[in-house]
């Protein structure tokens, strides 16, 4: 212990500011720096260990809840209490690692000390986005790394938890080095160890990215966002407010949604005659009474005859009267025979914002010219376990809003990487992009800073194979495991010593 130096006094409060600040910077938000990610931990460990175990905990505990504030209220959901609240017990619980690692870290072997830290981060990352309605959104380290695409390659094995261990355990690593006063005898072997795995993962990424077999086949996708001017159209028309849809209102509601749904028509059937085989909307685009659904699924059953094309629809449908929930968020393929070759229900509508049934959340896979076609809706992007299907094209309809728009197109890169498939996400009030299997962009419009809103891209018509299509959150669980175990061998060791 006499060798070892631990942040003191003034010192240590410095290290938690520091913390703090790096991680407004180091959250999948906004205002995102990729390196804040890596560094954030290092300083608030360095307090919890020369803290008390209780004291530590609690005054990053209390950071971690005003940080989530601050980073919901950058979203502009400050409003939406589930979302605040939830945002905040979320963070709190992702501080829980500290604590364990406050606890454990001068026990056992110095080399697997330094691995308790990321397997409590990645268990506890995991455990929340499979309990909590919130998903992957707002907890993983690596929501920061979407563009690296050497490190991206890790979540084609582990998932995105892959990358979240590495960026927790350089923590301990780097406290270890500031503990032993930077003396390179002593801390050589824990250094290699952690430079040695991250270089071989920078390389097998770099690899795998070189390797790549170019696409022999392309596909012409057109994603169609409502216009604006179609939308404040629609706005003008429709005034009401009531809580539900009464038969009065139904005629100046009809015209309302007929703006929207033939903007998207019409655009669809002008992308079709340039060259679209394939057009999807996004989220809710077309909007249409329970009762027209099936006129409204005829003329694009015909349109899709008409042009040869696929299309793949975000519409709301909205129910009668006071019927609970008041409407249905689906996804309708419709191939160039106007056959419905699937109708898929959101399966994760947005807490405290959304009333849906949600759907079964099985994402369908149709067969087509053009591969493996599937989809599911916006938030369903934050559930890995929803977007684990075998498919060569996922199409993700979504509509975000200004202050989440950079968070969510970002998140969804993993899911490509993961199961090996191009991912299409065409949204409203938001970044619609496209990437490929290896999470290469393809393409890139922001809804916010331009007036044609379509993004047309060639995208490859076969996925590729990932061990994560086939084990899954292997990964996550080992982790869980190996957390569970070494706690067990500590307190066991505990009760011998006493004993």
């Amino acid at each position: 212990m006499a060798n070892i130096s631990f942040a003191t006094g003034r010192w240590k409060y410095l290290w938690l500011v520091a913390g703090v600040a790096l991680g407004l910077f180091g959250m999948s938000g906004e205002w995102a720096i990729p390196i804040a990610g890596w560094l954030f931990s290092i300083a608030l460990m360095r307090f919890t260990r020369g803290s008390s175990v209780l004291g530590g905990f609690v005054w990053v505990a209390v950071a971690a809840a005003v940080a989530a504030a601050v980073f919901v209220a950058a979203a502009g959901s400050s409003g939406v209490l589930p979302i605040l609240f939830g945002c905040a017990i979320l963070n709190v619980l992702l501080c829980v690692p500290f604590l364990i690692d406050r606890l454990m870290f001068q026990r056992g072997n110095p080399i697997l000390a330094t691995l308790v830290f990321p397997a409590a981060r990645v268990a506890i990352e995991f455990l929340v986005a499979v309990v909590s309605p919130f998903g992957t959104v707002f907890g993983p380290l690596a929501g920061t790394q979407s563009a690296n695409l050497p490190l991206l390659q890790l979540v084609s094995v582990t998932g995105v938890y892959g990358i979240s261990f590495l960026m927790a355990w350089l923590a301990p690593v780097a406290n270890a080095v500031m503990e032993h006063r930077w003396q390179w005898l002593s801390v050589r072997t824990i250094t290699i160890s952690y430079v040695s795995v991250l270089m071989l993962v920078l390389l097998g990424g770099g690899l795998r990215l070189a390797t790549a077999s170019d696409a022999p086949n392309l596909v012409r996708i057109a994603g169609i966002s409502v216009s604006r001017s179609a939308e404040e159209r629609m706005h003008e028309i429709n005034n009401f407010h009531t809580p539900e849809v009464l038969p009065e209102q139904k005629p100046v509601l009809r015209r309302a949604f007929a703006v929207l749904n033939e903007d998207l028509f019409t655009r669809s059937r002008v992308e079709a005659e340039g060259g679209a085989k394939v057009v999807a909307w996004s989220e809710t685009a077309a909007v249409v009474l329970e009762e027209d659904y099936p006129e409204f699924l005829r003329t694009a059953r015909e349109l899709a005859r008409d042009t040869q094309i696929y299309l793949d629809m975000g519409i709301a449908v909205i129910r009668d009267g006071q019927q609970q929930p008041r409407s249905r968020d689906i996804a309708v393929l419709v191939a160039p025979d106007g056959q419905v070759l699937s109708t898929y229900d959101k399966a994760h509508p947005v807490p405290g914002m959304e009333s849906l049934r949600p759907g079964d959340g099985i994402a369908p896979v149709s067969t087509t010219p053009y591969g493996r076609l599937t989809n599911v809706i916006c938030f369903d992007a934050d559930f890995p376990e929803t977007l684990r299907t075998r498919a060569d094209i996922m199409f993700v309809p979504a509509n975000d809003w200004k202050g989440i728009e950079h968070t969510h197109s970002a998140n969804a890169v993993f899911r490509a990487v993961e199961n090996g498939y191009s991912l299409v996400r065409q949204t409203s009030n938001g970044i619609a992009i496209t990437v490929d299997p290896y999470g290469v962009g393809l393409a890139r419009t922001n809804y916010f800073s331009t007036g044609q809103q379509t993004m047309v891209v060639s995208v490859p018509t076969r996925g590729t194979w990932t061990v994560y299509g086939v084990v899954g959150d292997l990964f996550a669980w080992l982790c869980v495991a190996g957390l569970a175990g070494a706690v067990v061998l500590v307190v066991f060791r505990q009760i011998r010593q006493r004993g």
